[in-house]
């Protein structure tokens, strides 16, 4: 745990620097845009630099492939995971460009972005299938299950379903990259336990760079991760969890991203379905509680208080 706590330290020194350094040079270029029909309290957010996940990818990539070297994990494990981390992170900066910088509203179109996160999840899919075979850990019956071929369709779900769940929860000052540091905080002393070294170091760093990011994103947040940022997030957690085996542990411990795309889901069928009814004020539905009177800051503790508890009752389970 020594080194994993090392490589976290790292990882926040790295993140507060280059936050630090890269804040005035984004808001001369990368201010946000903020949605007209969200809560009347984050209009005062507009312009706030944007794409500032650009630190975290670097402080996270660069620890963790240092750890890798250093304290001897297993470098293919390392690289598979940081591909799939700055993969999706480079796809995010694509489209944050467009928007951002660029001004064209939509950015990557969906089926472009589909497409290219696709791909870096098929190359994770097939790469880890051929090097650790096709077993899943099922914790709640605590057994290994071969889904054979199965495997890569499922780790490719796994991934896109995990980043765009985690992609929905960047929506409030602090709540992503808080959560996102409980969630690795979690999942770095499991693969500690199980001796899987590879994904316990890339947590580590990934949770250091999201504390030290996290320092500039707090409520009144100076700047944004961006989809340059919470695509990355996504994309590395899960590709961890998977290398780690951990993958159905996403959905225990990562609950509160589930519970963000599932109410995005929800609000969307339900629109379709009753003809323009909805069930919650606002979707993600961070912004439904905001929609009833919390305010932005108790809505980011109560969301990071409950990634705690989803965290200890995933320690009671393994």
């Amino acid at each position: 745990m020594y080194y994993a706590a090392c490589l976290m330290v790292i990882a926040f020194v790295v993140a507060v620097v280059l936050t630090k350094v890269e804040i005035p040079v984004l808001r001369k270029k990368a201010g946000q845009n903020i949605r007209e029909d969200g809560p009347e309290s984050h209009l005062s957010k507009a312009g706030t630099p944007s794409m500032g996940g650009i630190a975290i990818i670097i402080a996270a990539a660069s620890a963790s492939l240092f750890g890798g070297v250093i304290f001897e994990a297993n470098m293919l494990e390392v690289v598979l995971i940081n591909l799939v981390f700055v993969g999706f992170g480079c796809v995010g900066f694509i489209d944050d460009y467009r928007k951002v910088i660029k001004k064209v509203n939509e950015g990557l179109k969906p089926k472009e972005k589909m497409a290219l996160l696709i791909v870096i999840s098929v190359i994770l899919a097939v790469a880890l299938y051929i090097h650790q075979g096709g077993e899943v850990w099922i914790p709640f019956a605590k057994v290994y299950v071969d889904f054979g071929i199965f495997y890569i369709p499922f780790i490719i779900f796994v991934a896109i379903a995990m980043t765009n769940a985690v992609n929905l929860t960047d929506g409030l000052d602090g709540l992503a990259s808080g959560a996102t540091a409980l969630t690795t905080f979690f999942f770095t002393a499991a693969g500690m336990m199980y001796g899987v070294y590879s994904g316990a170091y890339f947590c580590a760093a990934l949770c250091g760079a999201c504390l030290g990011f996290l320092v500039f994103n707090k409520k009144p947040a100076k700047v944004f991760m961006g989809d340059t940022g919470s695509l990355a997030l996504g994309g590395g957690l899960a590709a961890a969890a998977i290398v780690m085996k951990l993958e159905f542990m996403l959905v225990i411990v990562g609950l509160l991203y589930v519970c963000e795309a599932l109410s995005v889901v929800i609000q969307v069928g339900y629109f379709k379905a009753s003809g323009g009814k909805r069930i919650f004020k606002m979707a993600p539905i961070h912004h439904h509680f905001e929609k009833c009177g919390y305010s932005e800051l108790q809505v980011v503790v109560a969301f990071w208080a409950f990634t705690l508890l989803c965290c200890a009752a995933g320690f009671l389970m393994i």
